[in-house]
């Protein structure tokens, strides 16, 4: 989850705002205008609470009930995934949870206001009577059947009681009434039990499932084979703590696809680990000993997983290409899985600069990771979703060593985000990353699952502040001659005039370089008339964005910086003046052709 954000609203409740952010592990956000003090600031109330409550951040305002739930009310969609949203009196006496309380918002709720000497409001029913969310289990138990658990409360809360058929220790410390002639029922089981509106049931994490497979498995063979064995022996995926295997089947797809379509994480053993369970497997091979250097790896790794307590639930099962088995421990796996996890670097694009133009992918994958590697500035963008990831900042221009550090972070097994402003696939680093891969082949590397996300392109948000200049065929190419050679990038600039592109010119002056933007805007007059659109943006989505749009003759070098992405208009681009709106640009598609 990601960290809490306490919302102080005016200088004097400042003191308070930075102790419970200290209680909770989060950051103090005010207005500028009123607490500069606070550790982020924003101008817009309204907005910035609905963009971090978007963005999933627990939510302590020091202020009125009615601030939040006004500003909150138009973005609610589900109380399941909502984060929590606690209010807070000035004095610190009241400490009410306004949402998520079965999302940690009532744990939050009571920490806060043991701390403070004040009184948690708690209003969810369960909690009050049974000081227990049925509906929110720990992390190592799974609700099978959430849609049920409205039906069952509301016969408990009725005077029902409940027989429980396997003690846990989350319930067994709850205030619930537990008889053996309960009329409600709930179940604690690995196994594959149907749930009703008078039974709960809960999949504890207690099975390991080890695979192995041959070089190039197809995922759906390796998912069927679970699958069955699963169905058959009546067990329940969601007691699945982790997927297990020899590690080298770290780099292996078909594993990764199968604990993505699971829910499960994946770990990987050294074979060494593996042959050390070689007296407790069922199915011990000589020739698996022979190619990989243990006896067995789905059993091994399943055994593995759970420890010398634990023990093997389904031996060895075999399709054409390969195995799995399942291994069940006395006690739920704690999340700290035994085994290495595979690295994962998330190559992503923050967009031109603006919070708004975020992706929810990026912001997930930001969140997720570990570890945050980038230029200094691109870090600086997204400095406001941090909460625990380490920043490596590297110096404009050490593009190389900054994808190489991130591949080795990765290849450790940390969770690394590659950042890039605009798109990561736009002259900027995706492309690197596989080209290092590729080029120096190492091991470690391959072992990295890379993910690659979109961002919004400068190109994309520029168009969008003034028009469609993009509404017709378009391209890019950049001026920089430092990976480019410079008649290379005039051969280019020369085919785009001539083909009628509207063409948007990105890096397209340095310090050192400022003849190709004059080089291209002569190119593109011998075919385009000198009164062509051409729109001029820098700093897009930032504070210091400025849009303009001048003539095709009037281009010129000190009009523009690094910062600034160029559009150059096709022979038909036009500019819009009409009303009160600011000048539009758009490029015509042939829709006046067709309807003629």
């Amino acid at each position: 989850m990601p960290e809490p954000i306490v919302f102080c609203l005016n200088p004097s409740t400042l003191p308070l705002a930075r102790k419970i952010s200290a209680l909770l592990g989060g950051k103090v956000h005010g207005p500028a205008r009123r607490v500069p003090e606070a550790d982020e600031t924003f101008h817009e109330t309204t907005a910035h609470l609905q963009d971090l409550f978007a963005q999933g951040h627990p939510l302590v305002g020091i202020c009125a009930s009615g601030i939040l739930i006004r500003s909150l009310a138009p973005v609610l969609q589900s109380k399941h995934t909502e984060p929590p949203v606690l209010a807070i009196s000035e004095d610190g006496g009241s400490v009410v949870p306004l949402l998520g309380g079965h999302h940690e918002a009532n744990q939050m709720a009571r920490k806060v206001a043991a701390d403070l000497g004040g009184h948690a409001a708690l209003t969810t029913a369960g909690d009050v009577r049974f000081g227990i969310a049925l509906d929110e289990p720990p992390d190592a138990l799974v609700l099978a059947n959430p849609q049920d658990a409205k039906a069952f409360m509301a016969e408990l809360l009725s005077g029902a009681s409940v027989r429980l058929q396997e003690p846990h220790p989350w319930l067994l410390e709850s205030a619930v009434p537990w008889t053996s002639e309960g009329l409600l029922e709930v179940r604690v089981t690995p196994e594959s039990v149907p749930g009703t509106p008078r039974r709960l049931v809960f999949h504890p994490k207690t099975l390991a499932l080890g695979v192995g497979c041959e070089r190039g498995c197809e995922v759906e063979e390796l998912w069927q084979l679970v699958e069955s064995v699963l169905t058959e022996h009546h067990l329940a995926p969601e007691s699945l703590a982790g997927v297990f295997s020899v590690d080298l089947k770290a780099d292996e797809p078909a594993v990764h696809e199968l604990a993505e379509r699971l829910g499960a994480p994946a770990r990987f053993f050294p074979a060494a680990v593996l042959e050390q369970e070689t007296p407790r497997l069922q199915n011990p091979s000589e020739r698996v000993f022979r190619e990989v250097g243990c006896h067995g790896v789905a059993e091994g790794a399943a055994l593995a997983a759970v420890g010398i307590a634990g023990a093997l639930r389904v031996p060895k099962r075999k399709s054409r290409r390969a195995t799995c088995a399942l291994a069940q421990a006395p006690e739920p796996l704690d999340a700290q899985l035994p085994g290495a996890a595979c690295g994962v670097l998330s190559v992503v694009g923050t967009g031109p600069g603006s919070v708004q133009w975020r992706l929810p992918e990026t912001v997930q994958w930001l969140q997720e990771a570990t570890d945050w590697v980038g230029y200094t500035l691109y870090l600086e963008l997204v400095e406001d979703l941090r909460t625990r990831q380490e920043r490596h900042e590297f110096p404009l221009g050490a593009e190389i060593e900054r994808v190489r550090h991130a591949l080795d972070l990765a290849a450790s097994g940390k969770k690394v985000a590659l950042i890039s402003s605009g798109d990561p696939g736009i002259y900027a680093m995706a492309t690197l990353v596989f080209e290092l891969l590729e080029r120096e082949a190492q091991s470690a590397w391959r072992r990295v699952r890379v993910r690659v996300g979109p961002g919004i392109s400068a190109m994309q948000a520029a168009a969008a502040r003034v028009g469609a200049p993009l509404g017709h065929d378009f391209c890019a190419i950049s001026l920089s001659d430092l990976l480019t050679p410079r008649e290379v990038i005039l051969e280019r600039l020369h085919a785009a005039a001539s083909g009628d592109f509207v063409t948007a010119l990105y890096n397209p002056v340095s310090q050192r370089r400022t003849e190709l933007l004059g080089r291209a805007r002569d190119l593109f007059l011998q075919y385009r008339s000198a009164e062509t659109p051409v729109v001029l943006a820098r700093s897009l989505g930032r504070p210091e964005e400025q849009i303009r749009i001048v003539r095709l003759e009037q281009l010129e070098a000190a009009e523009v910086d690094m910062l600034t992405v160029v559009l150059i208009g096709a022979r038909n681009t036009r500019e819009l003046c009409s009303g009160a709106n600011a000048p539009h640009v758009f490029t015509p598609r042939g829709y006046e052709r067709k309807s003629a």
